[in-house]
């Protein structure tokens, strides 16, 4: 196995998170993920602890622009504040804009001991997200940051007629998950558009191509939109990474994001953030 495909899979099918909903999962160690993916132990553990190191130099380099370190210093987090990341594959990522936050807050406000919990499973969408939102009420967090949608828009086939989730269904979901954190927490949710993808990229990845994934623009665009109308405050990534992204901020499969992409996505939530009153 090729070292992309390595750090793909452990970036994308995430084992300790998709099977977290099992029975007995909770005592899976390390040895377990790297068997049911296929990859040694050794190279498993050595790949993640790489990838999390490089998740906190791209905190590092974030906070070395004193730009970004002053928005940092007013984002409007009270001491003790519980943050949410909720979302797919593109926030579960061990070295997604949520982790590379997490790093900046505990490096440049430590002392605020603001904690930030991933609430996020690859592949899901946000019809999943109706019953996963209940563990993220209970935790009555102060904020909840949603990047959810990417899998509505997913298609299989070279000529789809539809969507994984209709877009209506999209909106109603949307709807409903804004309403249960109004309406059964104090949180206030802020929404993140999901970004666009290279389509080339993604129809001729391995390890997509041969489940037949599909993802169209103009399908991401539309939950992009839904998003932006929802009344919600909205970090419009889609507008802000350009359709497609810059190569440097996508892994081959043109789908999900490398750690520079991540970094720049942590960098549209800091600035979109500290700019809310």
């Amino acid at each position: 196995m090729s070292n992309e495909q390595v750090q793909w899979l452990l970036k994308v099918i995430q084992p300790e998170r998709t099977l977290a909903s099992l029975p007995g999962a909770a005592s899976l160690d390390p040895i377990a993920h790297a068997e049911l993916l296929g990859i040694p132990t050794e190279v498993y553990t050595a790949e993640l602890d790489r990838m999390r190191e490089e998740a906190s130099a791209a905190a590092d380099e974030l906070l070395a622009d004193p730009a970004v370190a002053t928005m940092v210093d007013q984002l409007p987090l009270r001491e003790g504040a519980k943050v949410v990341a909720f979302g797919d594959s593109l926030t579960s990522d061990p070295q997604s804009w949520a982790v590379i936050l997490r790093e900046v807050l505990a490096k440049r406000r430590g002392d605020d001991k603001i904690s930030l919990t991933i609430n996020a499973v690859a592949g899901e969408s946000t019809t999943h997200g109706l019953v996963r939102i209940a563990d993220t009420i209970d935790a009555q967090p102060d904020w909840v940051l949603f990047l959810f949608g990417t899998n509505d828009a997913r298609t299989q086939g070279p000529h789809p007629t539809k969507t994984f989730v209709h877009h209506e269904e999209t909106q109603r979901n949307i709807a409903e998950l804004r309403h249960r954190i109004s309406s059964e927490t104090s949180a206030t949710a802020i929404w993140v558009t999901p970004p666009a993808v290279d389509e080339s990229m993604v129809a001729n990845h391995w390890g997509l191509a041969r489940f037949g994934v599909r993802y169209r623009n103009q399908d991401l665009e539309r939950v992009a939109t839904i998003v932006r109308d929802s009344g919600a405050p909205v970090f419009d990534v889609f507008d802000a990474l350009g359709a497609p992204p810059a190569s440097d901020l996508l892994m081959g499969d043109g789908l999900h994001l490398t750690v520079e992409g991540q970094k720049r996505m942590a960098l549209e939530v800091i600035r979109g953030w500290s700019n809310l009153t």
